[in-house]
């Protein structure tokens, strides 16, 4: 498809210029469910992020036929674009230190005002959606440790997939779906309601994201409808697993 003519330019202005309590799966055993309490954490992992918003590392149709070209241009171009306007125009009001990574703000967030809480989270988890999709793959699966620990964790991979699906499936409206790594190193899995994510102090899930996915209508829409379990299982072809590793050897 011919990018949209206008993308370049959008861009440049985009980057000259996401929220109640967190919910774990209930489902999951003891070591995916608990609530741990504030956890300390240092942001030079891949992804960390800033307050603009960082071009599309792919063109709009390039995750066909899973998300479509529209869904993506209208996505990334409008809501996303949309929070970190709004991030913006809240860290400027708010006296915000912008050379400094957003998790250092979503980390605090209760200091914060419902505007940057929504939008601080809504900018943080779709830089980080982005690259956690690449065109799709047939048979896409970590590997390494991530891959091991999955298993060992979950009791395999595709009981992990199974569990992660269900978060995402049984989010309750708006919201994320997560897989995180808690204080003590463990992975876990969890949803948080609108742009919410594990690294709030308002969540009741804490830890460091390293693969979540958006189950806000917006997402899929256009070509699921309501359909959000299918939108789900066929996502798996596009997550990044390269990104996913690198953010989880860096914690």
């Amino acid at each position: 498809m011919k990018q949209v003519s206008g993308r370049r330019d959008f861009i440049k202005k985009a980057t000259a210029s996401a929220a109640a309590i967190g919910i774990v799966w209930s489902g999951l055993p003891a070591f995916a469910s608990g609530t741990e309490q504030k956890h300390d954490q240092t942001y030079s992992l891949p992804g960390s992020v800033g307050f603009n918003q960082s071009p599309l590392p792919y063109a709009y149709d390039a995750l066909e036929d899973v998300i479509d070209a529209k869904t993506m241009e209208i996505h990334y171009s409008k809501h996303a674009a949309g929070y970190a306007k709004n991030l913006n125009d809240a860290a400027k009001a708010e006296g915000v230190i912008m050379t400094n990574p957003l998790e250092d703000v979503l980390t605090n967030i209760s200091r914060y005002s419902v505007k940057m809480r929504n939008n601080a989270g809504g900018h943080y988890n779709h830089e980080l959606f982005w690259k956690m999709m690449r065109p799709k793959k047939d048979n896409n699966m970590p590997g390494g440790s991530l891959k091991a620990n999955l298993e060992t964790g979950f009791g395999s991979f595709e009981k992990f997939q199974e569990k992660f699906a269900e978060a995402g499936n049984t989010r309750f409206g708006s919201g994320w779906a997560w897989l995180y790594v808690d204080r003590n190193k463990r992975l876990k899995i969890g949803n948080t309601p609108n742009q919410d994510n594990p690294l709030m102090d308002v969540s009741d899930i804490k830890g460091t994201p390293i693969l979540g996915i958006d189950v806000w209508e917006h997402a899929y829409y256009l070509k699921y409808q309501n359909r959000r379990a299918d939108y789900i299982k066929n996502w798996w072809k596009l997550v990044n697993w390269d990104f996913v590793e690198q953010r989880y050897s860096g914690i």
